[in-house]
């Protein structure tokens, strides 16, 4: 009877301490989370400082005269040149890299028809009437151009729908770049007026035999002095200088050799010997050393030897002997 009340006794007195030990539990754990809940206000506190009027910053008059002078000075001495210059040379670059893209089958057909419009021309026609005349062309090849773009059928239905894209691009921004890299060249018309000290009445003696300059000219170049043979412009020499006869002659083989299949092979060169310059009745003022390669499937003269007199009369700025030097090669 005593053991069983002592069991009773001990059950219940069991059950009612782990009854406390929960109870205790649940208070210390909440005293922790109002504890740490605390602690962690005071920090959040103590990094984020919200501003108040008390924090504002006041500056002296003579502080933000400095400070203005301080900024002036900054943008003063921004490279501003510079990084105009920069901009202008990408934009340079850009327009020659988008020339160089295009092929140069196109660039060739381009020059074939310049040279075809131009020659349309009245043998006196001025400056402004040849602009307007490559200014009417460039709009033509630009609307067919366009429309290749967007797939309809051109005039040219030979190019490609990429290469319509190149050549739009090219006429629209980069049409100077594109001239220059062609030869075409539309300036002021320059009287080329050969310099002439002999006392007047004193007719001109000069052999027609001269000497040219750099290395002996081979066989296979058939050199003519004092002539000038016409053609189809392949290369034009007012971009293209060749040290000597010699190497024009061998810049006619050379593209000759890498004209592809259906394009126009150089067989004849025609170069500018005199150091003075060369006549030519054309707007162009020919330099020393151009170098002209041309094609013809019948070469004919131009000139050759000596200018005659009618032409002299009326052509008062040509000289007496022809000043080129030409040549048909075999190719």
């Amino acid at each position: 009877m005593a053991k069983e009340g002592r069991a009773k006794w001990g059950g219940f007195g069991s059950g009612s301490g782990q009854c406390s030990y929960k109870r205790i539990t649940l208070i210390v754990c909440s005293i922790n989370i109002v504890i740490a809940l605390y602690v962690l206000r005071s920090l959040y506190s103590s990094l984020y400082i919200y501003p108040n009027k008390d924090n504002v910053v006041k500056y002296t008059p003579d502080q933000i005269s400095k400070m203005e002078e301080s900024i002036k000075i900054r943008r003063a001495s921004e490279p501003i040149e510079l990084v105009k210059l920069v901009k202008r040379l990408r934009h340079e670059y850009w327009s020659e890299e988008s020339v160089a893209e295009l092929p140069q089958a196109v660039k060739q057909k381009i020059t074939d028809e310049m040279l075809q419009r131009l020659r349309s021309l009245r043998p006196n026609a001025n400056i402004s009437e040849q602009q307007e005349l490559v200014e009417t062309w460039r709009k033509e090849q630009l609307k067919e151009a366009k429309k290749l773009t967007l797939g309809g059928d051109g005039l040219n239905s030979t190019l490609l729908q990429e290469e319509a894209e190149m050549l739009v691009k090219v006429l629209e921004s980069n049409w100077a770049v594109l001239s220059e890299d062609i030869g075409l060249w539309i300036t002021t018309e320059i009287s080329n007026q050969e310099h002439d000290d002999k006392p007047e009445g004193v007719e001109d003696t000069e052999d027609v035999d001269q000497i040219l300059a750099g290395r002996p000219l081979p066989p296979e170049c058939h050199v003519e002095l004092h002539t000038d043979y016409d053609g189809a412009a392949i290369r034009w020499g007012l971009t293209h200088h060749k040290e000597s006869a010699a190497d024009c002659c061998q810049a006619c083989f050379d593209h000759a050799k890498r004209a592809k299949p259906g394009e126009k092979k150089c067989n004849i060169w025609v170069y500018c010997p005199s150091e003075t310059g060369c006549y030519s009745p054309d707007i162009y003022e020919h330099k020393h050393m151009e170098c002209w390669l041309k094609s013809s499937g019948k070469p004919r003269l131009n000139f050759k030897g000596r200018y005659s007199e009618a032409y002299r009369n009326s052509h008062p700025t040509a000289p007496v002997i022809v000043p080129w030097v030409s040549g048909v090669v075999s190719v």
